[in-house]
């Protein structure tokens, strides 16, 4: 993840929390030189875009809040990825 931000962002707010067993923090910003202004950038590396503010808090904070069901599908996930057929 960055640690400064461009020029041209702005700042609008910070998540802490945790996901996958690890601590996380998820920066919000804003930048009118791209198509979709709001984004926010994990420090795990995940980042996501929107046109409008109304997607950033929501998802943000389920990044870094997540439900039983998305702990419980990141554990399948992970179950089954890390599996081989030999």
């Amino acid at each position: 993840m960055k640690t400064q931000l461009e020029q041209t962002e702005f700042w609008v707010g910070t998540f802490h929390g945790s996901h996958d067993g690890l601590s996380a923090t998820v920066t919000a910003t804003r930048d009118d030189t791209r198509p979709e202004p709001y984004a926010w950038m994990c420090t795990c590396g995940r980042t996501r875009s929107f046109p409008t503010e109304h997607g950033v808090w929501p998802t943000a904070w389920r990044h870094t809040h997540p439900t039983r069901a998305d702990r419980l599908r990141s554990w399948a996930t992970r179950l089954f990825t890390d599996c081989t057929v030999r």
